[in-house]
């Protein structure tokens, strides 16, 4: 994927970094000359320009993007000005950094694809949610071995666990596996419930709302979710 990442600070450098190594060809841009230096030997092209400059942002290759992250941490003005003008050109998919509740009400109402928040989300978790097909969460128990939450991959809905023998085929796990629903609340919004069903049965028949929580190495579960 072609990926470009604005802001290049703790979340945004490590992000940019971590996308370049799983294949991705990724621009990172920051106004910091520093942190261009710094981070030129780790990401794919760094570049210094203000992002906020409408006629130097034109100037990206944004039709050929795949991804935009405004990673902008420090100043909440300079993200929504940013995350506008990518919003304005009509990218692929944009993704914003929140760095309180009301900045993330903004985000929604500019129309941004999804929302980072990494005081909640690490860098790590984000590489593997863009780089591998179907990912929902996931967490890293080692550099190789994770437990990820994913979607059912469509070739093999309506087949039962036993069917699929993901133990043998691609040497992973199933651990549970999750069950969201839309439920009202007494005030009459709504909220999202998640259930667990414990360990399932190889009996159990796979459905297009599951969300499969596995074990096993990075490699495995990417080459599992191709499948998709």
């Amino acid at each position: 994927m072609k990926i470009i990442v604005v802001g290049l600070g703790n979340f945004g450098g490590s992000i940019a970094s971590k996308l370049t190594l799983r294949g991705n060809e990724v621009i990172g841009i920051d106004l910091d000359m520093n942190k261009v230096e710094h981070y030129k030997e780790k990401v794919s092209h760094t570049i210094r320009m203000d992002a906020t400059d409408e006629a130097t942002v034109s100037g990206l290759p944004l039709k050929d993007t795949d991804i935009v992250i405004v990673a902008i941490g420090e100043d909440q003005g300079v993200n929504v000005m940013v995350t506008a003008l990518f919003k304005n050109f009509k990218v692929k998919r944009l993704i914003s950094r929140s760095i309180n509740t009301l900045h993330e009400k903004v985000l929604v109402a500019i129309g941004v694809d999804d929302i980072a928040r990494p005081e909640q989300e690490t860098a790590e978790r984000w590489a593997k949610k863009l780089c591998f097909k179907g990912v929902v969460d996931s967490f890293e128990l080692t550099k190789d071995f994770s437990i990820v939450e994913a979607d059912v991959p469509k070739k093999y809905l309506n087949q039962t666990i036993g069917d699929i023998n993901l133990r043998e085929k691609y040497k992973i796990l199933i651990l549970t596996i999750l069950k969201k629903e839309e439920v009202e609340t007494v005030i009459g919004q709504t909220k999202t419930n998640t259930t667990s069903l414990g360990v399932p049965p190889a009996t159990y028949v796979l459905q297009k709302a599951d969300i499969l929580v596995l074990y096993g190495s990075n490699e495995d579960i990417q080459e599992f979710l191709k499948t998709n």
